[in-house]
This record gives C-alpha cells, sequence and structure tokens, in this order.
C-alpha cells in the first residue's frame, strides 16, 4: 500500500484517479479549494484519509497546504494534478501579479514540491498542447505580449514538463515524471473532447503506485501508459534552471538540493 497525495482531487481526472487508487488499496489524501468542495467530495469518497484544503491561485495557501500535508506525515507519492483551462478572455492576475492560469498551473505545483516533505515520486500533469509552443520564460507574466489563453495554457504545460524534468535531474532519489491524459471530456476538456476518458487518469496511477518496471523510471513523458516524446524544449538544462529560478523569485521559495 501507498500514501497518495494528489491536487485537484474533488472532480475530473484528480478525483478519478483517487476513486482508482482507493479501489487498489492505497491510502488516499485529497484536496480540494474550499471548505465546501471538501465537504461534498468527502461524501463522494468517504474512503480518503484525509482532506487538504487551500485554494491553490495564491501562494499564502499554497504554503498552507503544504503545510497541511507534512503535518499528516510523509507519502510516498504526489500528482499534480491541479489545474485550469484555457477558456479565460482575459489575462486575470492573482493577488500575487501572476496570470491565474500560471499560477494554479505552474506555481502551485512548484512551491508544494519544495515545500512537501519529499516523496519517493512525483507526478506532473501536462497537455498534448505543449508540443505547439516555446518557452517564452521573459514574459510569464504575459505583460510584453497579448493575451491568448489558449497559448498560456499551452506554455504552462510546458513548464510543468520542465518542472518534472528539472526534479528528476536534481533530486536523483525521486522518480519525477509528466504524462499528457490525452484531449478528454472533463470539464476543463469540454464534451466534445475525442480521447478517451477511461484513460485519461490510468497513467498517473500507474505512475504514483505502480511497480511495474515501466513505471519505475525518471525524467520521462508518457501517454497511456507508454512513453512520448515531449517537447524538445524541456530537455533543454538550461531552460530548466531558468524556470526554477524564476518561480524561486516569484514565489520566495528556494527549492532544496
Amino acid at each position: 500500500m501507498s500514501r497518495i497525495f494528489i491536487t485537484g482531487s474533488t472532480d475530473g481526472l484528480g478525483f478519478m484517479a483517487a476513486e482508482l487508487l482507493l479501489s487498489q488499496g492505497h491510502e488516499v489524501v485529497l484536496h480540494a479549494r474550499s471548505p465546501r468542495r471538501a465537504d461534498n467530495v468527502r461524501q463522494r469518497l468517504p474512503g480518503a484519509a484525509a482532506i487538504v484544503t487551500g485554494d491553490l491561485s495564491r501562494i499564502a495557501e499554497m504554503k498552507s497546504a503544504a503545510e497541511q500535508v507534512n503535518r499528516l506525515g510523509t507519502f510516498d507519492a504526489v500528482i499534480h494534478n491541479v489545474g485550469i483551462g484555457y477558456r479565460e478572455p482575459k489575462r486575470i492576475e492573482t493577488e500575487d501579479g501572476l496570470p491565474h492560469v500560471f499560477a494554479v498551473n505552474v506555481m502551485a505545483p512548484y512551491v508544494l514540491t519544495a515545500l512537501i516533505e519529499r516523496p519517493r515520486r512525483l507526478v506532473y500533469l501536462s497537455s498534448g498542447m505543449h508540443h505547439g509552443v516555446t518557452a517564452n520564460l521573459g514574459d510569464t507574466r504575459w505583460k510584453q505580449r497579448r493575451w491568448n489563453g489558449s497559448e498560456a495554457y499551452a506554455e504552462s504545460k510546458l513548464y510543468d514538463v520542465l518542472l518534472a524534468f528539472a526534479i528528476a535531474r536534481r533530486w536523483p532519489d525521486v522518480m519525477s515524471n509528466a504524462l499528457e491524459p490525452g484531449w478528454v471530456p472533463t470539464r476543463m476538456g469540454g464534451p466534445s473532447a475525442p480521447d478517451d476518458l477511461d484513460q485519461a487518469h490510468r497513467t498517473q496511477v500507474w505512475l504514483a503506485a505502480s511497480d511495474d518496471p515501466g513505471a519505475m523510471v525518471s525524467g520521462e513523458y508518457f501517454y497511456h501508459l507508454q512513453r512520448r516524446a515531449p517537447n524538445p524544449a524541456t530537455r533543454d538544462h538550461s531552460t530548466q534552471d531558468r524556470l526554477i529560478d524564476l518561480c524561486e523569485s516569484f514565489s520566495g521559495i528556494r527549492l532544496p538540493d
């Protein structure tokens, strides 16, 4: 049995991953954005060991969520599932001065990775859309460009792969991987998404808990239980390091060695 924490697990792929892990006999801790959402998911998944709360668009609440997790003890795996899509018609700025999509999709995984006691495995959710963009690390705040929600989302998913690979390189004792679940009909993906919803959550569960040799790797990118080539830019060490430096400067939180 493994102990696994999943961010953004009150609905969608995070909820589905939690259901599957619980059915496999693992201990699962959920995350909800608010107490109301925590109450709702507690009724739907009564087998969950605990529920951490916090709005992961705010750095202060990212820190609080990490503190709540650490009070529960060490975990075997953390699945960084939390994310928002690309339907924001205009740039929404958080209280920390970051675009909302960057705060939730990139800063939250970074801050939680830096502050949660190091697990054996880390799993980061990306998207196939990351293949079509470049790392615009000089304008992650979208102050120099006209806002494009789709591109901002795709860039955030590129940064998630960069983060996963940076951690794999810096922390050789941790298996850190990224994946794309496919374009599936969740609330984020929309009802017309063509991919197989039943397959979408299985790769993160496999990477978090399986002893299959295929899952016991680090610094790789997956789609439906198979390795897939990521955007080549994600393999560049200097780009990985630059992202880490930016996240540290935005959050004031240093990634431990």
